[in-house]
């Protein structure tokens, strides 16, 4: 696989991995009980972004080292899948 495939799907990976570990952990506002003027009460309290991207970093990296092993250990690609749509030649 060419390299800036590689990266545009860890780049994708990325991306759906970040949303889904954002509201790990998270502590809003109002359950701190201390809501800032001018905010909302679902406003993080304490955000820490480092360790979301670190986190994200992390998990991306074992999802794509994962996926790098079927394709290329066990010689998997998207034409082994069953086709839905029929192919006319």
């Amino acid at each position: 696989m060419p390299l800036l495939s590689a990266f545009a799907v860890f780049f994708i990976v990325w991306w759906t991995v970040l949303f889904i570990v954002l509201p790990i952990g998270l502590r809003t506002q109002y359950e701190d009980g201390d809501v800032a003027q001018g905010t909302v009460e679902s406003a993080p309290a304490r955000f820490k972004g480092g360790k979301v991207v670190l986190f994200t970093t992390l998990i991306s990296i074992a999802i794509c080292g994962l996926w790098y092993a079927v394709t290329w250990y066990f010689g998997f690609t998207m034409d082994d899948l069953p086709r839905i749509i029929p192919v006319y030649d």
